[in-house]
């Protein structure tokens, strides 16, 4: 018996007021349909994953590629209609669940749970709901004899089905052969005159099929994105949960409401975090660093004993014992070495150091291989962009670059060498040498006092 999760992406999103699909749409800089991927892989409760897809397609393809199937819904025509699409790719007898691709906080426990339970009761179908105080714009949950009878939709609903306090989430857990059956049986006669998922239950409730509900105790989890403060809400969420799951782990945040972790991040114990950080996607913070107010890290590993202050590290690697900051800038691929001095307004790109580097201020090293023991001084840089190509620049160990050098890649510094500050470089240095290219210095005396004698005269 073979278990599917059918999830449907295929809409607009128009409330959300961009251009991105609204299961695209960032959640701590990760498309909130990648939560639920992730999820339902990590309850190991589905054997394939099928994605019904539909407005900018190619976005959610481009994010997901080959983790999930794909389904068309080209013409937005209800839920119902959505998952009507996935049929040919539903090939065994089993079942699926059935979630929408805007509901973030769903995590693998619920996931795991709600498929239990259904296996349990041996339901037919079994729709989770949830209570609110709140529940306008939600589908109505209709009990009879505590029996489910249907869900209607807020737009079809009377007065007093609209005082009903139990909501239908939009997760369904149906067999595969009784749903495709049934969705050929519901209509599009409804306020929207769309073919609704919820009609679902009155056709099963009509053929006596095997349904109840599943409740879920946390309502949140089951909170659907439509717009960006409800996205902002979910955050909120997202974070407190994060924050203190970490903290319990042994890590010290100063002022937690102000700092943002994704749920990828893996933080050891000893370090701190100072207000106003953020940190996201696979990054690792090893023990004993201190990640000092405002800093952003993104998919980057930092060593231990790491102080980082005022700065932007994004998709690279610091090491041991090193110094960033403040407002320092490493990016695309940059590895700092061990005991290395990153300084204030330092920019490394897809570049390598050694050992013992020191980088004090105002530099910029970009596509370079760096030596142990190295100095790069204030206001100097690689050039390493001719307009149309990228070049590299390499330099060897016991190099001292003085400030306001230009090395112009490609070239090659060798061990043991001093460039003379203010040099432009345009040749290799070889080993053991010192490099002056600087025009001689030319005072000429009394140059205002003859020029204003000369403009007296005129």
């Amino acid at each position: 018996m073979k278990k599917y999760a059918i999830i449907l992406a295929a809409g607009k999103g128009t409330r959300m007021k961009t251009d991105l699909p609204k299961c695209a749409y960032p959640l701590l800089k990760k498309p909130m349909i990648v939560y639920i991927i992730e999820n339902l892989t990590k309850s190991q409760s589905v054997d394939e994953i099928i994605t019904v897809v539909g407005h900018k397609k190619e976005v959610i393809k481009n994010i997901l590629n080959s983790r999930v199937s794909y389904a068309d819904q080209d013409q937005q025509l209800g839920t119902g209609h959505a998952v009507l699409m996935a049929k040919d790719l539903v090939k065994e007898e089993g079942y699926s669940i059935i979630l929408p691709g805007d509901m973030p906080l769903i995590d693998d426990l619920v996931i795991k749970e709600a498929m239990a339970y259904h296996e349990s009761t041996r339901n037919d179908l079994t729709v989770v709901s949830t209570f609110v105080d709140e529940p306008d714009g939600y589908g109505r949950i209709i009990m009879k004899n505590e029996q489910l009878q249907a869900i209607v939709e807020e737009k079809d609903a009377s007065e007093q089905e609209k005082e009903i306090k139990e909501i239908n989430t939009g997760i369904y857990i149906v067999d595969n052969q009784m749903l495709f059956e049934g969705l050929n049986l519901i209509s599009d006669n409804n306020a929207q005159h769309e073919y609704y998922l919820t009609d679902i239950v009155k056709v099963f409730k009509s053929q006596k099929k095997r349904i109840s509900t599943f409740i879920l105790k946390k309502p949140f989890k089951a909170m659907g994105i439509n717009d960006l403060y409800a996205l902002s809400q979910a955050e909120a969420i997202l974070r407190h949960n994060i924050n203190k799951e970490i903290m319990r782990s042994g890590v010290a945040m100063i002022n937690p409401d102000t700092i943002t972790i994704g749920d990828n991040v893996v933080i050891e114990e000893n370090v701190t975090i100072s207000p106003n950080c953020y940190i996201t996607g696979n990054s690792h913070i090893k023990k004993n660093t201190f990640i000092g107010p405002s800093t952003e890290i993104h998919n980057s590993i930092i060593g231990e004993n790491v102080k980082i202050q005022h700065s932007l590290i994004f998709n690279s690697e610091v090491k041991d014992n090193t110094t960033v900051g403040p407002f320092a800038h490493l990016r695309d691929g940059a590895i700092i070495g061990t005991k290395n001095r990153i300084g204030n307004f330092v920019e490394i790109k897809k570049t390598i150091t050694g050992d013992n580097f020191k980088a004090s201020h105002l530099a910029y090293l970009g596509d370079a291989e760096v030596g142990n023991n190295v100095n790069f001084g204030c206001g100097s840089i690689t050039v390493n962009y001719d307009g149309t190509n990228k070049y590299k620049t390499l330099i060897g160990d016991d190099v001292f670059v003085g400030c306001n050098a230009n090395l112009i890649a490609p070239i090659q510094i060798e061990d043991n060498s001093t460039i003379a500050a203010g040099s432009t470089l345009n040749k290799n240095v070889p080993k053991d040498s010192l490099a002056i290219a600087r025009s001689y210095q030319v005072n000429k005396e009394n140059y205002f006092k003859n020029k204003s004698k000369s403009n007296g005269k005129k």
